[in-house]
């Protein structure tokens, strides 16, 4: 799925430098679940919005699906994340002022797919996360949990190559935490792949793989039995 070498990103202003990633060497299967863990300010989410092409590196190699897009300018990027990358934040990022059915259907709006095709995909993911009974619902009339599992339902229902969830359990307590978790699992099983960043380690523990990070770079990976 990707490949990263020697990879750094650098913030720079007028009187210093600061390193977010330092020397990042990182390979992402098909297919696989992958947990990023560390403390806060250790480059986790500089990492995450990288693989995302939120952001670029300032140095090194990123490969994604054959294709190094590390220097690649934000009109080629914004194509790449529009055909292969979903997205879940932690804040949900919903908005307000659109139903449950068309906050999932606005990720369909940019790709070449008929009204009748976006409805079928749309109601084919709320069912498959739980939320049909509330698609004429806003995100204001919808718990945490709710909300999430729509956002669940939002970066899947292009069938992107690969899932990032930036702490998607965050804002959740820990019931609602756990079904979003075990929506995660299924769909890794169904075959997507998913990179989480997590500061939790009972949520680490459905990834199959843990990259531990430190002041910006890989301290150790851990594979977990399937």
């Amino acid at each position: 799925m990707l490949s990263m070498r020697n990879l750094s990103k650098a913030y720079r202003t007028e009187e210093v430098e600061t390193t977010a990633l330092d020397s990042i060497d990182l390979d992402i299967a098909d297919g696989e679940f992958v947990a990023i863990m560390g403390p806060s300010g250790c480059g986790k989410s500089t990492l995450l919005n990288i693989i995302g092409m939120l952001d670029s590196p300032t140095g090194g190699e990123y490969i994604f699906q054959g294709k190094n897009v590390a220097g690649l300018p934000e009109a080629d990027l914004a194509k790449v994340r529009k055909a292969g990358i979903g997205f879940i934040f932690q804040s949900f990022n919903l908005i307000d002022e659109l139903t449950v059915r068309e906050n999932v259907e606005l990720a369909l709006l940019y790709h070449d797919i008929s009204a009748a095709d976006r409805r079928t995909r749309v109601d084919a993911v709320m069912d498959k996360v739980g939320i049909a009974h509330r698609a004429k619902h806003r995100p204001s009339q919808l718990s945490g949990g709710q909300q999430q599992r729509v956002a669940v339902a939002r970066a899947v229902v292009g069938s992107p190559a690969m899932i990032l969830a930036d702490e998607p359990t965050g804002n959740l307590d820990t019931a609602h935490g756990e079904e979003v978790m075990q929506m995660l699992r299924r769909l890794n099983q169904e075959g997507s792949t998913i990179v989480m960043v997590t500061h939790s380690p009972s949520h680490a523990d459905f990834a199959g793989r843990v990259v531990n990070m430190l002041d910006g770079r890989v301290l150790v990976e851990q594979r977990r039995a399937a």
